[in-house]
């Protein structure tokens, strides 16, 4: 007998709702599950694949599940089980985010995580062809050795559920960076759609071509990562070799005078360097007389993709090498050996090599720091201008051209038969969806694909209108607000739009994100706002679920009045006067326009417009200075009262 790979020691299962337990024994054999005192009982089909489900069931635990063949002959016990809240993430990368690469606010977070009653289990990324029964993967119980791991969404969504209702919480990450959301659906929903059923049957075609299979292409379908190396190292510029070392580049008394400055962290790309290469970076501090032949510990952030590292001339640290393309997001942290250290002068060297995408220093700020090594003492932070030289200049690589298909995220339906139908039907309360900047370049197709997602994944689980919850994409790059083509602005348009259908929710983050990275280190409050939602909406806590939301305009005499839900006590101007509001006529053009607030609605004017037809409001792919909140001190969601 086989138990499903998502029942493991340690699980959590859902709280107040009929429980399926599956797995696979002999043919037509009756089995029967057991759990402190609960039972249930069912036949094994032909196949031998059985599922048997528990009565709803309160809080509680730990229990043990005994799942036995009603002649005793086969059995399984699973130990340490809870009963609680358990919710589904997934999306890409924002949601893969672990808590260990939020810099300081996740370190601080994961020393204090012992949290027995919030468990979690990560789903094996795997883009396999044909749909998946099962998957490896094992829960763990949340403390300081695993929260690093978790997703950071996640981790802030179930700490504050589980505080505020005292009962164990269960987290299943099922995500992978860089994905569309046509990957998550499944091959039934998409081929509803005239336009992705061609994308689909696109992808057909290549499969039933011999060439495919039969090809040269060494890829091992199964390790995304290594088929992501393979890919760097047929396609991509290979390294030409290490020549600013034997310039002395790396060495303490090298005079780098000559070289420019750049401001880090950041890619080098938004500085004004638009091509994949090798950069030195160097960055001169003075250590203190007390650090002097002491351990230190050196933070430089995360490096996009490799780097080697020199401290005063000698080689302490280095992450990736040749074509790896794993280690972008992963924090540097090198320990400088105390002979190396003296009180005064001191150089840091970073060679970094970026074969494609963004490349350089990325930080986040609070992960650049060199301190004693115990940290007894303050740090020395290492934001700020660094100088630096390019040793070679590959030009614009153009980005990876996957083909459809196994090996490729990317495609149709293929993350749903990996990563979702191995998990159906496992009880769940609802699902945290963290996804839309890979589909910004399609962004008015976005809020029909979001729709179909939801109904497909509440279709297929079959346990009715579950709640789903999204994250409404954050502020990202410098854009004016009148900016034409702001993509992300109707991506967060159709993810707000979303509320059409019942039981959904939505998380603004409009204030938390970041204008240099498209993965802010802030989920704190991404994952506290989710939680909002639902500890309002769907556990019936007092209190408002978001911020402002538009509910509709009156047109009035030389002004626009708005109405929001979740006012919440009143709108706030948060910092002065509000900002990014934008007014046009019908003439379609929009000028910066004057808010105030009346009461519980907002008045919007401007003197270039004395015949308004409609308004905008933040309505940027980074509308700096976004002030509009509720009491609650809940941002407003971007909107606009035009379909223009």
């Amino acid at each position: 007998m086989k138990l499903a790979g998502i029942f493991t020691d340690h699980a959590v299962l859902q709280r107040d709702r009929s429980v399926p337990v599956w797995g696979w024994t002999l043919p037509r054999i009756r089995v029967r599950v057991a759990l402190d005192g609960y039972r249930a009982e069912t036949l094994s089909g032909a196949d031998g694949r059985f599922v048997a489900r528990l009565p709803p069931m309160p809080a509680g635990g730990p229990f043990t599940m005994e799942v036995t063949t009603t002649d005793a002959t086969e059995r399984v016990v699973i130990n340490d089980l809870l009963i609680g809240e358990v919710w589904l993430c997934s999306g890409q990368s924002n949601m893969e985010m672990r808590l260990k690469q939020t810099g300081a606010d996740g370190l601080t977070e994961i020393a204090a995580a012992d949290f027995p009653l919030v468990r979690s289990v990560n789903i094996p990324r795997l883009a396999l062809a044909g749909r998946q029964s099962d998957v490896v993967a094992s829960w763990q119980v949340c403390t300081p050795e695993t929260a690093g791991d978790i997703t950071a969404v996640g981790y802030h969504f179930a700490k504050a559920v589980q505080v505020q209702l005292g009962v164990p919480v269960g987290l299943v990450n099922a995500s992978w960076g860089g994905t569309l959301i046509e990957s998550w659906i499944s091959r039934e929903s998409l081929v509803e759609d005239p336009e992705l059923r061609l994308d689909v049957e696109h992808g057909d075609a290549i499969l039933n071509n011999p060439e495919f299979w039969t090809g040269s292409d060494p890829c091992d379908f199964s390790d995304p990562m290594e088929r992501d190396n393979l890919l760097a190292k047929k396609l991509c510029p290979a390294d030409p070799g290490n020549v600013g070392l034997a310039k002395g580049w790396a060495a303490s008394d090298f005079d780098d005078q000559s070289w420019e400055t750049m401001q880090l962290p950041g890619a080098w790309q938004i500085r004004g360097h638009n091509y994949s290469g090798v950069f030195w970076f160097r960055r001169t501090i003075e250590v203190p007389a007390a650090w002097a032949g002491r351990d230190l510990a050196l933070g430089i952030g995360a490096i996009d993709k490799t780097d080697v590292t020199w401290f005063n001339g000698e080689q302490v640290g280095a992450t990736g090498a040749g074509f790896e393309t794993q280690h972008w997001n992963t924090p540097r942290q090198y320990r400088i050996p105390g002979r190396l250290v003296k009180a005064g002068r001191n150089v840091i060297a970073v060679r970094v090599y970026s074969f494609i995408y963004a490349g350089g220093l990325l930080g986040p700020l609070d992960t650049m720091n060199l301190a004693p090594a115990k940290k007894t003492d303050g740090g020395i932070p290492l934001c700020g201008e660094w100088k630096f030289a390019v040793e070679h200049n590959f030009g614009v690589v153009p980005p990876f051209t996957k083909i459809p298909g196994p090996g490729n995220e990317k495609s149709c339906g293929i993350l749903f038969d990996n990563m979702i139908a191995p998990l159906v039907p496992y009880a769940i309360r609802g699902a945290l969806w963290y996804q839309g900047e890979s589909n910004a370049t399609v962004a008015d197709r976005y809020e029909a694909r979001l729709e179909r997602l939801i109904r497909d994944w509440r279709h297929v689980w079959g346990q009715g209108d579950f709640v789903f919850l999204t994250v409404q994409l954050p502020n990202y790059r410098t854009d004016s607000v009148q900016e034409r083509g702001n993509t992300w602005a109707l991506v967060r348009e159709a993810q707000l739009r979303s509320l059409a259908l019942p039981e959904t929710g939505l998380a603004v983050t409009i204030d938390a994100g970041d204008a240099d990275d498209i993965h802010p280190r802030n989920k704190r409050d991404v994952g506290a706002r989710l939680a909002q939602w639902a500890l309002v909406r769907t556990y019936g806590v007092a209190g408002v679920p978001s911020g402002p939301l538009f509910e509709s305009a009156t047109i009035e005499v030389g002004q626009i009045r708005i109405r929001f839900r979740h006012v919440s006590g009143g709108l706030v101007a948060r910092g002065g006067p509000l900002k990014t509001f934008v007014l046009a006529d019908l003439t379609r053009v929009f000028h910066p326009a004057e808010a105030v607030i009346e009461g519980e609605t907002l008045v919007v004017r401007s003197s270039q417009v004395r015949f308004p037809m409609a308004v905008r409001y933040a309505w940027a792919n980074n509308p700096e200075g976004a002030n509009l909140y509720n009491a609650e001190g809940l941002p407003a969601s971007p909107f606009r009262t035009d379909s223009w």
